[in-house]
């Protein structure tokens, strides 16, 4: 600091505890005054450690040398320098000095930081939602008169100030000419300023509360570390904001607000970025021994019975694709998974338990977000007066995975918000002469009811999923949970619910489930590899591709098989490659990246096959009598019957059999002449 080349120095309370615990204690209980005595005790000691000149002047050294140079010119004319024009010791200060709290100090959240913080050092933990601009403050002020040429320095503590007019200096009073004093901005310091909105985690909302926020003061050196979106953590200190002179509106309300002295970038998890390392020999082994895709794939909700292919697919839209770049354009490497089915198949479960395991993730419900709230919104910063941009869910969940429950309730107009964020990864907005893209690279996980709550097997897949083919063909997966009877599943599943009611974890399995944090760090350990695709797979690949164009072509697919199926696959297979720890993909991974789009697609078809347990000969008949007859009345020419149920295919015998099989019913009647058919 000495020579120049750092300019803040962070004092760690730990370290100071040591030698002294008595000033460590009273350095965290009043922190801004402490910070200022070991600012001065610095000050003073930096001479002792500067062994060479600096060798690059700046603006403020010429302006001291010259301030000084005029001094010891004045003292050999005899002229001492009045006490009010010292310099202050923030003016000659080239460094910054911060506080690190001591590691027994608890992280607090925003709910819980209230008066009795007031001047102590505190740690809270939050998410950042807005972000200024970093501007120049000024820290002292100095001013020149225009009659006796004296300056006079004011140090400024508040965020506004009074101007001095009357030259103080020993000439002008003894003089009374009293000059005028003038502001010289090129004498003044000013340090860099900006301001954080830090918000509490959703989790730690009460329910029925409104999320409290506090304004974060962040001066020189810790300026332009946090992004909208960031969990962070900030120790500082929580001082009330002095507003001096007189105000009417809410003159009497005293607003607060933390002056930052460490700001810490965290996962979303209790241990912070350093915390999360590389996992050891003995971790790595007990992840990657046998089938260990089933068994992550297994360990991603566990309490949840059942969908082993749906919970292999989140597995890979947490791990996600590699991005390319070709040129400009931009392929993106995240996968859209959409979760559709009948009420109770547990859609919700999954996706709030994904939303608790991926370091950065935003949970929301289609009907509780408007379009501005998921895409960004432009309001007014009541600090500036100027315009600010304020990220919605989807710009706070950037590099990480945002869920969105009840997509199908969700208005048009704010579905097509997430249009450009689904393909293009951003979001570009154009509002009040504010025209900007922000980024937006998250994966989105969505969940919805089919039309009508449930599922429909009589009606085609469109009436069953009205959502826009433009949407769905943004979705890598599109997967439908059915809950069908069948007694085997129907007994397993009640006895795993009832076992997880009465244990609260889930029943015993044939290998040991990992948990959240070691997944976690296993997660972030595969999105540091880039596989590539090697050429030899590329025709294979393609050859797969334009089968399944024609396979689709040939069933009248209801779903839309596009250039983006086979972006989708890519994605999948170079997640699996991840997944594996290699860097180059394997025919093993296309094959199974296509299987879960088989799985998906076939998942949609599901009661096609059912559906084609053709019916009875007899019911079909009867059902085409009957519409004959809807038309006009009860009764119904015999041969005319007939005639209908052989242009659709069927003898004469079926039918006598199933107009006698009805009669014998008594649903209908055919008189002896057997020329009229009467309903009943």
């Amino acid at each position: 600091m000495a020579h120049r080349e750092r300019v803040a120095l962070y004092v760690a309370l730990d370290d100071v505890a040591e030698d002294d615990p008595e000033l460590a204690e009273a350095a965290c209980d009043n922190a801004k005054r402490y910070s200022r005595l070991f600012a001065d005790a610095v000050h003073e000691l930096l001479p002792l450690y500067k062994e060479h000149e600096v060798s690059r002047k700046d603006v403020l050294d010429v302006y001291i040398e010259h301030r000084l140079l005029l001094e010891q010119r004045g003292r050999d004319a005899g002229d001492t320098r009045s006490p009010q024009n010292q310099y202050p010791p923030e003016l000659l200060r080239r460094f910054e000095l911060y506080f690190k709290a001591p590691s027994t100090s608890k992280a607090r959240v925003v709910r819980d930081v209230k008066a009795d913080c007031i001047g102590k050092l505190v740690t809270v933990r939050g998410i950042v939602t807005r972000v200024t601009e970093v501007k120049p403050m000024m820290v002292v002020a100095t001013y020149s008169c225009d009659q006796c040429g004296a300056e006079t320095y004011q140090p400024i503590q508040s965020p506004t100030f009074m101007p001095l007019l009357m030259c103080p200096s020993r000439e002008c009073q003894t003089n009374r000419s009293g000059g005028r004093l003038y502001l010289q901005s090129c004498g003044s310091k000013f340090i860099k300023f900006q301001e954080l909105k830090m918000q509490e985690h959703t989790d730690q909302v009460p329910v029925g509360h409104l999320p409290r926020s506090i304004s974060v003061a962040v001066h020189g050196e810790n300026t332009r570390l946090a992004q909208p979106g960031d969990h962070v953590s900030v120790t500082g200190v929580f001082l009330p904001l002095l507003k001096t002179g007189f105000q009417m509106a809410q003159g009497l309300l005293s607003e607060t607000y933390l002056e930052a002295h460490c700001i810490v970038k965290m996962n979303k998890s209790e241990e912070d970025e350093s915390g999360a390392g590389e996992l050891s020999e003995e971790e790595l082994r007990q992840i990657t021994e046998e089938d260990f895709y089933d068994k992550l794939a297994s360990s991603i909700a566990p309490e949840i019975y059942g969908h082993e292919d749906v919970k292999k697919a989140l597995l890979l839209l947490l791990v996600g694709g590699v991005d390319r770049n070709p040129h400009g354009m931009k392929i993106r490497g995240n996968i859209n998974i959409c979760l559709m089915g009948d009420p109770g198949v547990a859609k919700s479960q999954l996706l709030s338990y994904i939303d608790r395991l991926a370091p950065r993730s935003q949970y929301t419900t289609g009907r509780g977000s408007s379009g501005v709230g998921l895409t960004a919104a432009v309001l007014r910063d009541p600090l500036t007066g100027e315009l600010a941009l304020e990220g919605g869910a989807l710009v706070l969940a950037d590099r990480g995975v945002c869920c969105i429950d009840e997509f199908d309730k969700m208005l048009e107009g704010d579905r097509t918000a997430i249009h450009e964020v689904m393909e293009q990864q951003s979001i570009s907005i154009a509002k009040a002469g504010v025209l900007a893209t922000l980024n937006a690279r998250c994966a989105i996980l969505a969940a919805a009811n089919p039309a009508y709550g449930r599922y429909n097997p009589k009606r085609s897949l469109e009436h069953n999923i009205q959502l826009p083919a433009a949407l769905l063909s943004r979705f890598d997966l599109l997967w439908l949970i059915q809950d069908r009877p069948d007694r085997d599943n129907d007994l397993r599943l009640a006895q795993h619910i009832t076992y997880v009611h009465q244990h609260s974890r889930q029943p015993p399995c044939s290998f040991q489930q990992l948990d959240m944090k070691l997944m976690r760090r296993y997660i972030a350990m595969c999105k540091r590899k880039q596989p590539v695709v090697p050429e030899a797979l590329a025709d294979y690949i393609t050859a797969a591709y334009v089968e399944m164009r024609k396979e689709a072509w040939a069933s009248k697919d209801t779903t839309y098989t596009s250039a983006r199926t086979l972006l989708g696959i890519l994605r999948l297979a170079t997640a699996l490659a991840r997944l594996r720890l290699v860097d180059v993909v394997e025919k093993e991974d296309v094959n199974e990246a296509m299987r879960l789009m088989e799985m998906s697609k076939d998942s949609l078809l599901g009661d096609k096959g059912q559906q084609s347990r053709v019916q009875r000969p007899a019911d079909a008949i009867f059902a085409a009598v009957r519409e004959l007859a809807g038309g006009r009345g009860r009764a119904v020419p015999y041969a005319e019957a007939l005639q209908r149920c052989l242009a659709k295919g069927f003898t004469p015998a079926q039918v006598q059999a199933a107009l006698h099989e009805y009669e014998e019913l008594d649903v209908l009647q055919v008189n002896p002449a057997r020329t009229r058919i009467t309903f009943v």
